[in-house]
């Protein structure tokens, strides 16, 4: 099973891809996901401190489990007008 990350703005440019497919490890949460993201691709950790996120399209706090093929988005402040 994996867990499908949604990546937006300069989020995707940062990790040069909109969408990225995770294992699904068991218990995980939003953190614990953005942890393996992370990993991966250390620049996430800058925006980490003012992510938004999303679980199925519910918003959630980073102790919100992630259950196996489930959908979670980063969401990036956005700043335009």
């Amino acid at each position: 099973m994996t867990v499908t990350v949604l990546l937006f703005a300069s989020l995707a440019d940062c990790v040069g891809a909109r969408e990225l497919a995770l294992p699904y490890e068991p218990g995980d949460t939003v953190a614990s996901v953005r942890d393996r993201l992370t990993a991966d691709h250390p620049r996430v950790a800058e925006f980490a401190p003012t992510l938004l996120y999303a679980v199925d399209e519910e918003y959630a706090e980073e102790d919100a489990p992630v259950p196996a093929g489930a959908t979670l988005a980063l969401i990036p402040p956005v700043s335009g007008g």
